[in-house]
């Protein structure tokens, strides 16, 4: 068993063992909690009643966070030549089409979310084996297979986020940094809870949100009560 660091010690003893926080009370005490050198990320796990085994009870969705993620963004714009400027302008780091693919195709996967359009869609399936296990596979369910490329490039740049649900059933992703105040850990949580609330799927029996945990880079996770997040 690995020794419990002086700093993990201290997160731990400022968490009460078998107490659900509010959303209130959860934003504040994860900052109290991280004690990084770095501006660490909040992360959020939700676990629901679903069976991911099952299409009919897949949860998958996009949701824009209020106060974005506080991460910087890179977007590659897989485009033709008519929306280069496009792409450009909307503040996308990286812009072309044979030239990246040819990269790609070589190994080169540095960037976090990449847009296309619906007619280049057939050059860039063919990356599928390369892009699909790092979670940068362009799909029309997330907005990253647009005509509208500027728009979307805003919209990932501005905080918005994709999320699918794993096969243990649990939703993870960031929503902030450290750096945040409480209100706005709170208003992205509660913006990302209610978003999976709407994508319930019929299918879905019983207890929809089982628990929810909010962390920081390398913390302890505190449990949160659904009902003080869900409008």
């Amino acid at each position: 068993m690995g020794r419990i660091t002086k700093n993990m010690k201290a997160s731990l003893a400022k968490i009460e063992k078998g107490k659900t926080y509010s959303i209130d009370e959860a934003a504040a005490l994860v900052k109290e909690i991280t004690y990084t050198k770095f501006d660490a990320s909040v992360d959020i796990d939700v676990r629901l009643g679903v069976d991911p085994r099952k299409a009919n009870q897949m949860v998958r969705g996009v949701v824009s966070l209020p106060h974005g993620t506080g991460k910087v963004v890179r977007v590659l714009a897989l485009v033709t030549p008519d929306k280069v400027n496009e792409a450009t302008e909307a503040g996308a780091d990286y812009v072309g089409l044979d030239d990246y693919i040819e990269k790609i195709k070589g190994g080169w996967t540095d960037v976090d979310v990449i847009i296309t359009m619906p007619p280049v869609m057939g050059k860039v399936g063919a990356l599928g084996r390369i892009l699909g296990p790092r979670g940068l596979m362009p799909n029309p369910k997330s907005g990253t297979v647009t005509m509208e490329v500027g728009k979307a490039i805003s919209e990932v740049k501005q905080g918005k986020i994709d999320f699918k649900v794993d096969k243990f059933g649990i939703v993870h992703t960031s929503i902030g940094k450290v750096s945040f105040t409480p209100e706005k850990i709170k208003e992205n949580a509660a913006e990302f809870i209610n978003t999976i609330v709407k994508l319930k799927p019929t299918a879905a029996k019983g207890t929809y949100i089982k628990s929810i945990y909010l962390s920081s880079t390398m913390s302890p996770g505190i449990q949160v009560e659904p009902k003080s997040v869900v409008d």
